[in-house]
């Protein structure tokens, strides 16, 4: 027989009665951390050592809602340089001990440390790893006696009213296992850069890339003569397809000299000035301007064309020879993410000042740039 449903809607008395309950539910999952924190100790800094020195795979473990959450953790030592694998215990006694070496180390989670499936397995996975790490609240369970390093939850009330569905303890055993995750990467020196190489898809994964990923190549690019006159840059650095709104304006030795812009065109325009079209594009390009350097991340690419409002960003070798152009069109999306407090790439210091290419900020705005920006042309 089904759960009877309320046929009739709940009154405002009601629903304030269940958002309070909602609330009550999250402030003792919030008293419960707050216990937690009391709870580390010694074995918690034995545990990252052992993690962080093992040279092999970490074998996370667990049954039912421990399990679930023995496969987040899993999938978050993974991703934050440790090698890891989940191994579920009914599948492991039927053939997936196999994917147990000598040289892997166990994390088995269990809230009571006496779940029968994990009890039977203890002497089977003991065997063939390295070491045995477990999270518990049984401090005298089976699990713990068999561990090297036993965690001990604290003793906790479930915030079901029956104290039986799993919910503050397996919100404590997820809280103990990310701090465990993440201060071994930590440990292990784990940067930005190795996140990216593990992160390659979705908008994270591009805005941890580099500038060169998702630059327009040169061969995409408008390129102009510096002695050309304004008409002969715009016919000859048209181009099939995606148009960027600037013209990159070379030397004979095609290093960048400056660049020309939709705005820049349009000013003429609106001034009425269409007989200096046949004039040097020297004499209107933009020679104050922002670029950036080949190898520099993304992040850094978009923060500052956010900040300083600008719509293309080249990309320059260490010769300021342009090797292709960051187009906020490409970008869209990806400029209103944020990377949570990973920083960028290393940032200059007072000495070295910036202006902004859209006069919004000021020099001050880019004191703290990083070291890849380049700016062009006399500060004003």
């Amino acid at each position: 027989m089904g759960t009877p449903a309320r046929k009739l809607k709940a009154t405002q008395l009601e629903k304030a009665a269940l958002v309070e309950r909602a609330r009550s539910i999250i402030e003792h999952g919030t008293l419960a951390l707050r216990q937690m924190i009391e709870c580390i100790d010694d074995e918690f800094a034995m545990a990252v050592d052992r993690i962080a020195k093992n040279p092999g795979s970490l074998v996370v473990s667990g049954i039912g809602k421990a399990g679930l959450i023995g496969r987040k953790l899993s999938a978050t030592f993974a991703s934050t340089g440790t090698p890891s694998h989940f191994l579920h215990p009914s599948e492991a006694i039927h053939g997936d001990l196999g994917s147990v070496s000598a040289r892997d180390l166990l994390l088995i989670l269990s809230n009571s440390g006496s779940s029968q499936e994990i009890v039977d397995l203890l002497p089977h996975l003991t065997r063939r790893a390295a070491g045995l790490i477990a999270i518990t609240s049984g401090s005298n369970s089976p699990l713990a006696q068999a561990a090297d390093i036993s965690l001990i939850l604290p003793p906790l009330r479930e915030a079901c009213r029956h104290n039986l569905a799993p919910t503050t303890s397996t919100l404590a055993t997820l809280a103990l296992g990310d701090a465990l995750a993440l201060v071994v990467s930590e440990v292990k020196g784990f940067q930005i850069q190795d996140f990216a190489g593990l992160h390659p898809g979705g908008a994270l994964g591009q805005k941890l890339a580099f500038v060169d990923d998702l630059m327009r190549p040169l061969s995409e690019c408008r390129i102009g003569r510096v002695d050309a006159s304004i008409r002969e840059t715009l016919v000859e650095a048209s181009r099939p397809g995606r148009r960027s709104g600037a013209v990159m304006i070379l030397d004979n030795e095609h290093h960048l000299q400056g660049i020309f812009t939709d705005s820049d065109l349009a000013r003429i325009l609106e001034q009425r000035c269409e007989a200096e079209l046949d004039q040097p594009v020297s004499t209107r390009m933009t020679t104050h301007f922002s670029a950036i350097r080949s190898g520099a991340k993304l992040i850094d690419a978009i923060e500052m064309m956010t900040r300083r409002k600008i719509s293309e960003l080249p990309v320059i070798d260490s010769q300021d020879r342009p090797v292709g152009m960051l187009d906020i069109t490409d970008l869209l999306g990806l400029e209103s993410q944020t990377v949570g407090d990973a920083e960028p790439t290393d940032r200059r210091t007072a000495g070295e000042t910036n202006s902004s290419d859209s006069k919004i900020g000021g020099d001050d705005e880019w004191l703290d740039g990083p070291t890849t920006l380049r700016i062009f042309g006399p500060l004003k």
